[in-house]
């Protein structure tokens, strides 16, 4: 099966989009990653949740979880005053590029992609002479249930 027969649409947000919203739309959608495009349409990140919540987590705290205890709900606040007004670009610049495969890729190269990168999809593109257009997203969950069908 071909990258082009597994993409499916996934949301996404821009880079000049705001950070809060784009958090908003991955938690209520329970998205596994942000698809980040850039203002031009092109895959600029793919930032799995749980790099978002590493962006959220101040370091002193990453570093030694029993401060966190120490801070309570006034963390929280801080973490919402820093947020207002960024764009995802000025909050999470480009921590990992985009995977991503052409159209005619073979499923296992998807999965070897995933594999690689350590992210939850891989961006299906085109590339023709007015450049590069996203065709979908392959996620873990879907190459799972492939893979599944085939064990059954």
């Amino acid at each position: 099966m071909r990258a082009r027969d597994l993409a499916e649409p996934h949301p996404f947000v821009t880079t000049a989009d705001d950070v809060i919203d784009a958090a908003r739309m991955l938690a209520e959608q329970s998205l596994p990653a942000l698809l980040v495009l850039d203002t031009g349409t092109q895959p600029y990140a793919i930032v799995p949740g749980s790099q978002l919540i590493q962006r959220l987590t101040p370091v002193y705290i990453a570093e030694d979880p029993a401060l966190a205890s120490v801070g309570g709900d006034q963390l929280d606040r801080e973490l919402a005053e820093r947020l207002a007004g960024l764009t995802v670009a000025e909050w999470a610049p480009r921590c990992l590029y985009p995977p991503r495969v052409g159209p005619d890729a073979w499923r296992m190269e998807v999965s070897a992609l995933m594999a690689r990168t350590h992210s939850p999809l891989v961006a299906v593109i085109e590339r023709d002479s007015s450049g590069v257009t996203l065709l979908g997203t392959v996620t873990a969950a879907r190459l799972l249930q492939l893979f599944l069908q085939v064990a059954a």
